[in-house]
């Protein structure tokens, strides 16, 4: 395919959002401080965890972040003092349980730190995060959607959705990551009621590539990411990871030899230039039972085939390897860990997801 013939006015979107960085980031919060209107544990999770992760977003919602953490406290703690049935969902009650006892404002900001090559985060509050079935060890590439588990047509994950429209052609909804760990990290579900699981078809590989082509203009370092089912995908039901970065990821440094450098990255890495040429790759992966993770910036994805997760033992300082650990970046729950591990260490767990060794 001549990725030139793509036509960019193809795409019909709500230009208020996608017009500038500026005006993404300001409807992004004015968003979460919305959602504070709400009474569940969940959204005040949500909100918590992407201020706690983005120093802007913390100044914008602090005030009402405070407000609503007041009100929930007393609420929860009445509930458990009169013996009553507390019917949030189990996840979110025990998380917002961790809360009560640590004190929000224990709650640290997300630090960052720069290796030789590497990036690392100290994400303190995605350590609550639950695992689902991101920690299940997983038998082939496939699983076919389950009505009855998690995923993003239920009705009370509806209002953590920012923006829903046609894109490209499809409707596409773009929700809240309850627990980033990137900037404006977002979840694209296109075709949302059709109920795909986490497999990746010709068609969505496309879609994706073509609009994080489009976006590229009005929003610089944005990015797109996909994990397979077995690459650490804790939903399945069929979704992309947005982002935006200011720094590059490591992956895209042209240090590697699949960017054009000399230097080995640890495990295999392929960068295409090409919908169609990745598209075979990814379809003898497919072929091979071989789960991956991608990452999409404008005009290029990077194709990381990986072991299936629980195959090889995980690092204590991690909660799993996915796309943007694949992809240089590493999060951490304890920060003198989070001081300490060097190149040598992280290389070392990286390498460890290569498929021949």
């Amino acid at each position: 395919m001549d990725n030139s013939r793509f036509q960019p006015q193809r795409l019909i979107m709500n230009n208020e959002l996608f017009a500038s960085k500026e005006q993404f980031r300001h409807i992004f919060e004015q968003g979460l401080v919305k959602l504070l209107d709400y009474d569940g544990l969940g959204i005040f999770i949500l909100v918590l965890a992407n201020a706690s992760f983005d120093e802007h977003v913390h100044d914008y919602t602090h005030k009402a972040l405070l407000e609503k953490y007041e009100q929930l406290t007393n609420k929860y703690r009445f509930l458990l003092q009169d013996g009553q049935l507390l019917t949030e969902p189990e996840d979110d009650i025990l998380v917002f349980l961790k809360l009560m006892a640590m004190g929000i404002d224990r709650v640290s900001q997300t630090e960052f730190r720069q290796t030789k090559q590497w990036e690392l985060q100290f994400n303190h509050i995605r350590s609550l995060r639950p695992a689902r079935i991101s920690k299940n060890i997983i038998e082939g590439i496939r699983l076919d959607f389950d009505p009855d588990s998690f995923h993003f047509n239920k009705p009370f994950l509806q209002k953590e959705s920012y923006w829903n429209g046609i894109m490209n052609g499809k409707h596409l909804d773009i929700f809240y990551n309850k627990f980033p760990f990137a900037r404006f990290h977002s979840l694209l579900v296109p075709e949302k009621e059709a109920s795909l699981p986490q497999y990746l078809t010709h068609e969505y590989h496309e879609y994706i590539w073509q609009i994080t082509e489009h976006l590229g203009d009005k929003l610089p370092g944005i990015g797109m990411a996909y994990n397979s089912y077995g690459a650490f995908s804790s939903i399945n039901h069929l979704h992309f990871h947005l982002f935006i970065k200011e720094h590059p990821l490591p992956v895209t440094t042209p240090i590697w030899k699949h960017n054009g450098g000399d230097k080995d990255y640890p495990i295999e890495c392929n960068a295409f230039h090409s919908i169609e040429d990745a598209w075979h790759y990814i379809e003898e992966l497919h072929q091979q039972q071989i789960s991956f993770n991608l990452i999409y910036q404008p005009g290029v994805v990077y194709c990381l085939p990986r072991k299936h997760q629980g195959t090889y033992p995980d690092a204590s300082w991690s909660s799993g390897f996915a796309w943007y650990e694949v992809s240089g970046g590493f999060t951490t729950f304890n920060h003198t860990q989070f001081m300490e591990l060097d190149c040598k260490e992280l290389e070392k767990e990286l390498s460890l997801l290569n498929t021949g060794g």
